[in-house]
């Protein structure tokens, strides 16, 4: 298996239903059909895109880490111009503020709905399937990263979605209480299982770099000629 290239997966379309056990509040989100890489980006790709590698622990096809989510929106801008798409965001000049143009083709940061809904794949509990062979955690990754796709897939064919290294989602998660704070989602090889869930909320500043948060790209729905692609 080629897990140093970021496949896309054609995501259907669905509702999802959110919630957040520190407000005890849930809302329902109807989406339209995405794409979601198969894998979380690996240090490998993450070079290759911009010659850094700013993670902890080094290894190519092991995610890449360490990341804001500043540095991770600014990667899916490099990689549409380096694929020929038009890039989802635009950054303001005082390199604080951020727009997503939703009708561009290019890559972007899935929203915390698209994150779950594709982490669920039609599942309806807190996992895919049992922890330990779908996930790294603390139970069983000896405190360290793993290589992406040393675990089963979901239904879907979406590797690493719980375990190994959060991802960071587009989404602000609490204005109110915590300002600019990003969601964060998935649970990472240092997490107890009940962070490893697909409902679990986390978190982080976008200029925070931590050694297990990374990403994955998303896109909006291509049209059927442009439906096979590969991030190499």
């Amino acid at each position: 298996m080629d897990t140093s290239a970021g496949k896309m997966i054609a995501i259907p379309p669905g509702q999802v239903t959110l919630s957040d056990r520190r407000t005890q509040r849930s809302w329902s989100v109807e989406l339209a059909p995405y794409e979601l890489a198969a894998f979380p980006v690996t240090q490998a790709l993450y070079a290759q895109v911009t010659g850094l590698r700013p993670s902890t622990a080094q290894g190519d096809p092991m995610p890449v880490e360490s990341v804001s989510w500043w540095d991770a929106v600014r990667f899916c801008n490099a990689l549409s111009q380096r694929d020929g798409f038009a890039p989802a965001y635009h950054l303001h000049a005082d390199a604080e503020g951020i727009e997503w143009d939703a009708s561009a083709d290019g890559y972007r940061l899935p929203t915390e709905a698209e994150w779950e809904h594709a982490c669920r794949a039609g599942t309806t509990g807190p996992h895919y399937g049992p922890l330990d062979e779908i996930a790294w955690y603390r139970g069983n990754s000896h405190e360290q990263i793993h290589d992406v796709g040393g675990k089963q897939p979901n239904p879907w064919g979406l590797y690493d979605m719980l375990g190994n290294v959060w991802d960071w989602c587009w989404d602000i998660y609490d204005a109110e209480a915590y300002g600019a704070y990003r969601v964060l989602r998935g649970g990472g090889w240092f997490d107890e299982h009940w962070s490893c869930r697909a409902s679990a909320r986390r978190r982080s500043h976008p200029t925070f770099h931590v050694d297990d948060v990374g990403f994955r790209v998303a896109r909006c729905a291509m049209t059927a000629a442009r439906q096979s692609y590969r991030i190499t």
